[in-house]
């Protein structure tokens, strides 16, 4: 009977030992397993990662390609959009209508309503009163300002004339090419007038009429000084950016009889200062030259005045080739408010309208980073145009 009990004894630590022997070979198996799927979910993830980088890295390059595509078209096809329409003639000046084309490379800019009041298009007329945040500060005398700039020859009335800097380097450019062309003579008679000076203007013509006419009523008198004589803050001359010219020089009697529109100075003004950006304000019937068609229904003007009045070069080269004045200008971009301007089929110009409203002292501009050389102008109807040249 201990014999039998000693041998299951012997047995049952023989089948501990091989149990676990078989738990630790499993154990073990487990662990190589555990290690080996571990092993097996790293390298998948690793291969998944490097196909995902590989398929960035490609796709990145795809897009690089794009836009280095992109940017040599419009290189090589001076800054062209290839979704814009085709202009119309490659000699000479073509318009094309961008209306319903959004701008490339699109950003905004925060803009300050000081520092576009006198970027040219600021329309001031009859129905349009000089905007009472005006600033006049940065006005200069004409005979400063040109001497400063080498003009030795009087081209002004008096010391007293000014005009904003962009208007008054306008000026000098259409009369040195003037110059150029053998024709000098020209002074400028008239230029900025302050609201105080006006009001003088306007209270004399009122009394003068007043007093000839005692029985007409106050809107009478009002309507019949209008002929002459603009309310304080509706004429050209209170935006500092226009003038009007005649022929003057000393001891030159046949100059200084001269018809200034029939004369050869007049004639060259008239057809050139667009070039310069400039633009013959106030077009009555033949006047300034024969076959002229009157605008005073949109002015508001209905005298001959030999007023120029500075808009932009970019602006006189629409406004000179579709035979606008300025309110017909404005109202074209207000239903067309992204134009482009090609000169013998090369981009010249990109011009767009946006509503800013006049309430804000500074707003939120959408531009084409295409170019940084843009300049931008309110026009005193609530629009902010900016001008890109290329």
């Amino acid at each position: 009977m201990k014999k039998s009990s000693g041998k299951k004894r012997v047995s049952s630590l023989t089948f501990l030992i091989a149990t676990t022997a078989v738990l630790a070979a499993v154990a073990v198996l487990c662990l190589f397993g555990s290690n080996l799927l571990y092993a097996m979910r790293v390298r998948n993830v690793n291969e998944q990662r490097a196909e995902v980088e590989k398929r960035n890295t490609e796709r990145y390059e795809a897009y690089r390609q794009e836009v280095q595509e992109l940017q040599d078209r419009l290189t090589a096809n001076n800054n062209i959009s290839a979704d814009w329409p085709t202009p119309d003639t490659q000699e000479g000046i073509s318009i094309v209508d961008l209306t319903n084309y959004p701008l490339d490379n699109p950003g905004t800019v925060t803009v300050s309503r000081q520092d576009v009041m006198l970027g040219g298009l600021l329309l001031v007329n009859e129905w349009h009163s000089r905007p009472s945040d005006f600033d006049e500060s940065s006005l200069v005398s004409i005979m400063t300002y040109a001497r400063s700039m080498g003009v030795t020859k009087s081209i002004w009335r008096n010391s007293d004339q000014r005009l904003f800097p962009v208007a008054a380097n306008a000026l000098l450019d259409a009369l040195n090419a003037a110059k150029e062309a053998g024709l000098e003579g020209y002074v400028v008679r008239e230029a900025y007038r302050s609201i105080s000076d006006q009001q003088t203007l306007w209270d004399a013509e009122y009394n003068r009429l007043k007093g000839r006419h005692s029985a007409w009523t106050d809107d009478e008198l009002i309507a019949a000084t209008k002929k002459s004589i603009n309310l304080p803050g509706t004429s050209e001359y209170n935006s500092g950016l226009a003038f009007t010219l005649y022929l003057y020089e000393n001891g030159n009697d046949e100059l200084n009889k001269m018809v200034f529109s029939e004369s050869e100075q007049g004639k060259w003004m008239y057809e050139n200062s667009w070039k310069y950006g400039l633009v013959f304000r106030f077009p009555l019937q033949d006047f300034p030259t024969k076959g002229t068609v009157s605008r005073a229904y949109k002015t508001g003007v209905n005298v001959e005045m030999n007023l120029f009045r500075f808009v932009g070069i970019p602006n006189a080269t629409v406004m000179h080739h579709l035979d606008m004045c300025l309110e017909e200008y404005i109202e074209y971009l207000m239903a067309h408010p992204h134009i482009a301007v090609f000169e013998d089929g090369q981009l010249k110009y990109e011009i767009v309208r946006q509503q800013v409203g006049d309430d804000s002292s500074t707003f939120s501009v959408s531009i084409s980073r295409k170019t940084s050389n843009y300049t931008m102008s309110l026009d005193n109807m609530g629009g902010l145009i900016t001008i890109y040249e290329y």
